[in-house]
């Protein structure tokens, strides 16, 4: 008889090995950001800033796409969970006309994005180059939505490494790539800023080609039947992902829209305000690729139990979860409570940006658990496919509650950085709460096939007589 300690361990370990390889799939994705801004610091200021401004203005639209395609990833696991698989395949088809969808649309948003820069009073000097990286960019994108729908369904069964091996093998192209095009070398013309573009394009595609070679020849694949014919366009199961994917699309978007707005509100107090922020901002953001990685494992877990039909294990498993990502966050703040002056230091030798980095990131650790709750809690909703709620929550939370709070500490009553990071602080909480209470009183309280969006038969009824038999 397994006690309730080892229940935890058991839970918490079958967690760990669906987040650990999106856990290094997350990091790889930052790399890659992380080593386009390193080379194109290496070249000019105007390099530099148009790889900044460039990554700014694409990844809202990149992370839209990656949230409305997301629906997929509790769809499968519920059809995992409730033994029907054979219908896995029909939705993997169906939603490829989503990605598509998506891609064509992503590629005028990336190409064209770049019209308002003039509106938001960007230096001139940057805002040609900054154009051309996005227009040589914008070519990757349906790479990147179609790279979306196995990454998905390898997600929803429980299948996470090939994840992490297409990206860390993504991180290394990219590397190359910037290598050769931003530099110009083997004969190749030195692009400078664009090259990282046409780089971040190539990979795109390479990582899209790669995983989708994965599933197709590996046999952990083949009872899903993923290629076994290419279905037309379905309007009864575009409008089920649409309808669970847009609230995620949009709560991603308005979270990273809320520290977007806080970075432009920190330029209003100078470069020094600016760069203590980015790097506060920086270091917090590499920690929360752990609870985000969670987040994403705690969601498989979910939909698993609840397309067993059983709530006891799906309620089980999101506060185990939970429990995981605040934990491990708490370990987080007190490294950042315990040594900001010498995180400040890894960033920068300028005293005054290292002085207010190292105030910035004392306040950064008072929203440590309540961030890895908030995304957390969010995975396990995700799991019972429970979205339009938390994308309302997400939405009071941040831009009626801590952005207005943001600018009244931060201007209002002075505060400067500091304001403005405890507006942060106060809206995460919030978010924190309001969805931990949500999955606490869902998970109660539901009987599946009745409390959750859609239930637990995640495929509809012309799917399970054409597309899903065994």
């Amino acid at each position: 008889m397994t006690t309730p300690h080892g229940r935890v361990l058991d839970e918490a370990g079958a967690t760990a090995r669906l987040a650990g390889p999106l856990i290094v799939s997350q990091v790889s994705q930052v790399g890659m950001g992380f080593t386009d801004t390193v080379m194109a610091g290496r070249l000019t200021a105007a390099d530099l800033a148009a790889v900044a401004m460039g990554t700014s203005l694409w990844l809202p639209i990149h992370l839209a796409t990656i949230g409305t395609v997301m629906a997929l990833s509790p769809t499968v696991a519920q059809l995992k969970g409730a033994g029907r698989v054979h219908a896995v395949g029909y939705w993997f088809r169906q939603s490829l006309w989503l990605a598509a969808a998506l891609g064509a649309l992503a590629v005028l948003g990336v190409r064209y994005i770049g019209a308002i820069m003039p509106w938001l009073h960007i230096d001139p000097t940057i805002v040609p180059i900054t154009r051309d990286y996005l227009a040589a960019l914008a070519w990757g994108m349906p790479g990147a939505c179609l790279y979306l729908a196995p990454r998905f369904v390898s997600e929803g069964i429980g299948h996470t490494r090939p994840i992490m091996y297409v990206q860390v093998t993504a991180l290394a192209a990219n590397a190359l790539g910037d290598y050769l095009l931003m530099y110009g070398k083997l004969g190749l013309p030195a692009l400078g800023a664009v090259g990282a573009g046409w780089a971040s394009a190539l990979v795109l595609w390479l990582s899209a080609a790669l995983l989708y070679a994965y599933v197709a020849v590996h046999p952990r694949y083949r009872p899903l039947e993923l290629f076994r014919r290419l279905a037309a366009p379905d309007l009864a199961p575009l409008r089920r992902l649409l309808r669970l994917g847009l609230p995620i699309a949009g709560a991603m978007v308005m979270e990273v829209g809320l520290f977007t707005a806080v970075t432009l509100l920190m330029g209003r107090l100078g470069a020094i305000a600016v760069a203590a922020h980015q790097i506060a901002l920086n270091y917090a953001a590499l920690a929360f690729m752990v609870p985000l990685g969670l987040s994403m494992g705690t969601t498989i877990r979910v939909g698993h139990a609840a397309g067993a039909g059983d709530a006891s294990r799906a309620r089980f498993a999101g506060l185990t979860g939970m429990g995981m990502a605040a934990g491990f966050m708490t370990v987080s703040a007190t490294v950042m409570l315990a040594v900001p002056e010498r995180i400040a230091a890894v960033y920068t030798a300028e005293p005054r940006v290292a002085a207010l980095a190292a105030q910035l990131l004392l306040i950064a650790a008072l929203f440590q658990i309540s961030d890895g709750l908030q995304v957390a809690a969010l995975g396990a909703l995700r799991g019972l496919k429970d979205t339009a709620w938390p994308m309302g929550t997400v939405f009071v939370a941040y831009w009626l509650v801590g952005l207005p709070l943001a600018w009244l500490l931060g201007f209002e009553q002075a505060l400067g950085p500091r304001g403005l990071w405890v507006g942060l602080v106060i809206g995460l909480t919030f978010a924190a709460l309001a969805l931990s209470v949500r999955f606490h009183r869902l998970s109660s309280r539901y009987r599946l096939g009745e409390a959750t969006p859609g239930g637990h038969l995640a495929y509809p009824d012309r799917a399970r007589t054409r597309d899903s038999t065994p």
